[in-house]
């Protein structure tokens, strides 16, 4: 029977991390050069870890499956970091961003790891502004910042609508300097295919270079990963379409501990789906919702109108109308789920997608009015420029029409907190782990859990576990070493040589459909019953019918989408398992037997206040569920409300 301790510290909050700090052991500069590293992912986490690991003197390996760590899905953020600095006076502080992110994710966090991400939340904007990151500032040269979902302050940082991209070149110049050393070895194009296990401890991992097909083993002292989330399960989503979940569900499938995987986020503000031929969404900010009022006409024969012939009198600002305390700033699963409501009233606007329109308008004439066309493009001229580049529409003039799809994941890896995975020496950061976000992750704070485990939790517990364990080198002769290249190496053949008539994507295409519909804004028992009976027979056909053409030996795009794929279709099914094991709504999770008459999310604190943690119980067998209590001392529960 697994155990799970989180090692959290006792004491006092505010010192919890700080004292655990100064109790870890410290490795002396000439012993870090004896230590190996592995980072897979090369994102803000990873790149992050990478460049302060190597600058510490340890010899790190740093995978990424893109030509290059600047491609990392990092760059697409846009809004903004959160950080509390209060530089706007108005009430912000740590304990605020703590209480406000507990909240936020509908009190299933654990209160430790959220203090300790507010808590250093402040000396990230420190640490990138001494980079040169081009943070928006005020006339009189102090860092602006703007409000998002789920506060009534602002402590968003941001940079237009580029935030992401400024952050990810500000870690990858500390990685270049680290690569130019030689203290950072980067292997970019090089996808992470299996994890290896010594004797039950992460010595190292198997990859596939993506050029040249070559399957190799790398061993090292610790493995970190920081590969992001697995949004793509739903195949239509805002992330890059080369993100997945193969570094995790590997090291799940080895020994990893997958934690609330039906925890997964719905973003509200997206430009709406406009047919069946695309293969993925974009992203409109939720900065954006700062000045933008979100609504739909009052009576649905109007939803077919000129947006700008509909009177104010026959409009339905429903968010400022049903929130008046946050309006069109309440978090983003509440947003996401009121804009289904709506439209499902027949009340949604634009196209009719499969016979439902399914979009809301986002109007921004108010802030136009108010502010004048200038200062609204200096916030948001590039998203403006995107958006019209896509839809064809100018939002200076017509309103946007946005609707919810899929974007970030709340679970991941099991983590404790000094973000080791139960497997012992595998860390995990960033979106690929669980741990702070609870059932519903703030707005901003996906840049500030990235940078915070890679430039500060990261490099000081991968230290402490190297300066307590012996840790003899591992050869790539080892047998278990040879075991899992030979492993890899068959799984790519059992692919290739399958010989059907379908592709990935169409398999794709098909489960994501499936999981959308039963497990996405929102579930019922009946339909996730079916989502976990319908998934098994496609995952069936996949393995009889799928068609890989070329071989293993060269650039293959197929054969990469294929193994992705074949992963995603394990994860989907656990995702439905864990949506239907969790019989109350909490944050993103909302279960449509569990609500309030209001329509909110019902939590049922007394039998699930726990972090779910699944375990791989091999092909064919069901999963293990094991629970972490969570523990409530500074943030009481209570009913979610932003009346």
């Amino acid at each position: 029977m697994i155990e799970l301790n989180s090692g959290a510290p006792a004491g006092p909050i505010e010192d919890r991390w700080s004292r655990h700090r100064f109790n870890m052991k410290l490795v002396n500069p000439a012993n870090r050069r004896k230590h190996t590293v592995i980072v897979v992912g090369s994102g803000l986490a990873g790149g992050a870890a990478a460049a302060t690991l190597g600058e510490q003197g340890y010899r790190v390996l740093c995978f990424c499956y893109q030509d290059s760590p600047r491609r990392a899905h990092s760059i697409a953020a846009q809004g903004g970091i959160n950080a509390a600095k209060n530089y706007q006076n108005d009430g912000d502080s740590v304990f605020r961003l703590f209480y406000d992110t507990v909240k936020g994710g509908d009190f299933r966090a654990r209160e430790s790891n959220v203090y300790r991400l507010a808590e250093v939340s402040t000396n990230i904007i420190d640490q990138c502004v001494a980079q040169g990151v081009p943070f928006a500032r005020e006339y009189g040269g102090l860092l602006a910042n703007r409000s998002f979902g789920g506060a009534q302050v602002s402590r968003t940082f941001y940079a237009r609508g580029q935030t992401g991209q400024q952050l990810l070149l500000g870690a990858y110049q500390s990685l270049s300097k680290q690569i130019e050393a030689g203290t950072v070895t980067m292997f970019p194009r090089t996808e992470m295919l299996d994890l290896i296990l010594v004797d039950g401890v992460a010595r190292g991992i198997v990859t596939r270079d993506m050029v040249t097909g070559k399957v190799q083993a790398y061993t090292a002292d610790v493995v970190v990963l920081c590969s992001g989330g697995y949004g793509n399960v739903f195949f239509l989503s805002t992330n890059a379409k080369g993100c997945n979940t193969t570094a995790t569900w590997r090291a799940h499938r080895r020994g990893a501990l997958f934690a609330n995987p039906c925890y997964t986020q719905i973003h509200p503000t997206c430009i709406p789906v406009a047919g069946d031929y695309q293969s993925k969404l974009t992203l409109m900010s939720e900065s954006l919702r700062n000045d933008g009022r979100v609504w739909v006409p009052k009576d649905a024969s109007a939803c077919t109108k000129n947006p700008k012939d509909i009177p104010e009198s026959e409009r339905d600002y429903y968010l400022e109308r049903i929130y008046p305390s946050f309006g069109n700033l309440v978090p983003r699963d509440i947003a996401s789920r009121r804009a289904k409501d709506v439209c499902d009233q027949g009340r949604g606007v634009g196209p009719a997608v499969g016979g439902v329109r399914r979009g809301v308008y986002l109007d921004f004439a108010d802030a136009v009015k108010r502010l004048g066309k200038k200062a609204v493009e200096e916030r948001y001229g590039n998203l403006f420029e995107m958006y019209e580049r896509i839809t064809g529409e100018d939002p200076y003039s017509t309103p946007m029409r946005i609707y919810p799809a899929s974007h970030y994941t709340m679970g991941g890896l099991w983590v404790d907190y000094n973000l080791m995975s139960n497997v012992t020496g595998l860390f995990v950061g960033g979106e690929a782990n669980f741990s702070d976000h609870g059932a519903n992750r703030l707005g901003a704070s996906a840049l500030m859990q990235g940078l915070s485990d890679g430039y500060f939790v990261l490099p000081a517990t991968v230290g402490h576990y190297i300066g307590s364990n012996s840790l003899p080198a591992v050869s790539t002769d080892h047998p278990e070493v040879k075991a899992a290249v030979e492993a890899v190496e068959a799984r790519v053949s059992k692919l290739l040589s399958i010989g059907g008539k379908r592709t990935p994507d169409s398999f794709h295409r098909e489960l994501g459909q499936i999981v959308w519909d039963n497990c996405g804004m929102s579930r019922t028992a009946d339909g996730l019953k079916d989502a976990i009976a319908k998934i098994p027979a496609l995952r069936e056909e996949f393995w009889s019918n799928l068609c890989v053409p070329g071989s293993g030996s060269e650039l293959n795009q197929t054969l990469e989408k294929a193994g992705r794929v074949a992963d995603f279709f394990e994860l989907a099914e656990l995702m439905c398992r864990d949506a239907l094991a969790r019989e109350e709504s909490c944050g993103g999770h909302f279960r449509e037997e569990h609500q309030t008459p209001e329509g909110e999310a019902r939590r049922d604190d007394e039998h699930y206040t726990h972090v779910a943690a699944w375990e791989w119980k091999g092909e064919g067998n069901e999963p293990e569920l094991h629970k972490e209590a969570l523990t409530f001392e500074y943030v009481k529960p209570t009913q979610r409300s932003y009346k």
